[in-house]
């Protein structure tokens, strides 16, 4: 069904007229150009379409835009402020967390979401927390320290 969608989207607000059912994962690709989000198994499996809905990490490969009415989204384009890279962004790129690239946006979600609730996390809730995200180059423990880092120099504050 067609309908008026509002939400925020990385700080802006966004008036959408779209079918209500779609996925959250093609409107922001598709609709709003915002390919940080990516589209990994389409099961809600592997993590690398992970989006903020009100700092909550959400699989958007499952999630209908109407499920965002009103809420705040972000993503990976809308972590940094002020030109200036988040201290999960950094870390990532610091301890080389990536290869490809392709589940990094994933992942620096689900941590910022992860530290969110928990700012001094131990390595195994680190490992926990970031357990459904997968990364088939292998970068698990470069990931791992990069969480870490941005912990210990986000000090609790976002």
């Amino acid at each position: 069904m067609v309908e008026r969608i509002n939400f925020t989207l990385n700080g802006k607000a966004v008036n959408l007229t779209v079918d209500s059912d779609r996925l959250l994962l093609w409107v922001l690709r598709t609709d709003l150009g915002l390919t940080g989000t990516k589209y990994g198994c389409g099961e809600s499996f592997c993590g690398a379409c992970t989006v903020l809905v009100n700092d909550e990490a959400v699989r958007s490969c499952q999630t209908q835009v109407k499920e965002v009415k009103g809420k705040s989204v972000v993503t990976i384009e809308g972590l940094m402020k002020n030109e200036k890279l988040h201290p999960l962004q950094k870390a990532f790129m610091d301890h080389d967390a990536l290869q490809c690239g392709y589940c990094t946006p994933g992942m620096i979600l689900t941590a910022y979401s992860l530290l969110k609730k928990n700012p001094k996390p131990s390595r195994t809730e680190i490992i926990e927390g970031m357990n459904d995200n997968l990364c088939r180059c292998g970068a698990h423990n470069r990931i791992i320290q990069a969480i870490e880092t941005a912990s210990k120099k986000m000090e609790g504050g976002f």
